[in-house]
């Protein structure tokens, strides 16, 4: 036992013993949420390191505070290997979180009551792509598509939504949907009204970063989100990638229009998740993902589980657990948690949204 956790175990058993549940429920149970991962030892390390402590408002070489040498050094190093791994122009690290990143975007290159093009929530989007139940939702004037009866994208039709509601943003990404996208037909169909284009890859970052899946700046995107966990295996966070006419705009939206001082713990860590994430095992690890979740769907589909859009494309399955075995999503979460194996349902956030 270090030093500093038997400190913990003294100062606060309550919490170490939280602690230590945690760890042996992540060692001896199942993790089968997308949006989870376990990340790196060193990025553990850097979270609770001294950068814990500083205080960075403000820019690398622009800050409003002294002793900024090592961060300057952190960041830099976090824009320019994102920058190199997604083939951007310009990366922003400093958002604490998706949420953040993705209202940073908005806030940034739109004015309220602008209207957004975005994927419905309860058709496998995020709540930051204009759920009525939250801020975003109120401030703009979202537009959703949804899937086809067999999960598929019609893209004439999301052509025909945007030159029908002339949209400042057309947005594509999403958190449950166990599909690739066609980012050229999303370019088109902004470009056809003179929207920008914006992916959230939040949740496959890792994999378009390990260049398994395609990347939307690849045909043209203006701006791309991604967290920095998930498949990217990296801190909690969020980033933006983007043109580099549109650096000031992001920049400024971000500090100090929407945030005080980045958490230069998390920003390290990036720092060295991107680094993990440029290297050929990083690839052959992005493709065993696939490989292993086209597997897993393959045979459950043999065992008569009904899955949305009948495999997947990426890391995801969205299991029909009513189709399937007669309950509910939230059922058949808890049945789950009850033997170590951990999933999510999308019930509880559409409760709260109707």
């Amino acid at each position: 036992m270090s030093a500093y956790r038997s400190l913990l175990q003294s100062s606060d058993s309550v919490v170490y013993q939280a602690l230590v549940g945690e760890e042996l429920r992540q060692k001896s149970g199942i993790e089968l949420v997308p949006s989870e991962n376990y990340t790196y030892p060193e990025v553990l390390e850097l979270l609770g390191s001294v950068f814990t402590n500083k205080y960075s408002e403000g820019y690398p070489g622009k800050r409003y505070y002294g002793g900024q040498e090592f961060t300057d050094v952190v960041e830099n190093l976090s824009r320019e290997r994102a920058c190199k791994i997604f083939r951007g122009e310009h990366a922003n690290v400093q958002p604490l979180s998706g949420s953040a990143m993705n209202q940073a975007v908005y806030l940034g290159l739109l004015e309220p009551g602008d209207s957004i093009l975005a994927m419905e929530l309860s058709h496998g989007g995020h709540l930051t792509h204009g759920a009525p139940v939250s801020h975003m939702g109120r401030l703009f004037n979202f537009v959703r598509y949804k899937t086809l009866a067999d999960g598929s994208l019609d893209y004439d039709h999301i052509a025909d939504l945007a030159r029908q509601h002339k949209p400042k943003l057309v947005l594509c990404g999403y958190s449950s949907y166990p599909r690739d996208l066609d980012y050229h037909e999303f370019k088109r169909a902004a470009d056809a009204v003179g929207a920008y284009s914006m992916a959230d890859i939040s949740h496959f970052g890792g994999l378009v970063a390990g260049n398994v899946m395609a990347n939307p700046l690849d045909a043209g995107f203006d701006v791309i989100t991604t967290t920095t966990h998930k498949s990217l295996r990296g801190p909690r966070g969020g980033m933006i990638v983007c043109r580099q006419e549109l650096a000031k705009k992001i920049d400024a939206s971000v500090f100090p229009g929407l945030q005080g001082g980045p958490h230069m713990n998390q920003i390290a860590a990036v720092a060295f998740t991107l680094q993990k994430a440029a290297v050929e095992d990083f690839r052959v690890y992005s493709q065993q993902v696939l490989n292993n979740a086209k597997v897993l769907a393959g045979q459950l589909m043999q065992h008569n589980v009904a899955l949305v859009c009948n495999g997947t494309e990426n890391h995801m399955m969205v299991v029909n657990t009513v189709e399937s075995f007669g309950i509910d999503g939230r059922e058949a979460q808890d049945v789950l948690d009850r033997v170590g194996i951990t999933a999510n349902t999308y019930e509880p956030i559409l409760s709260q949204a109707q």
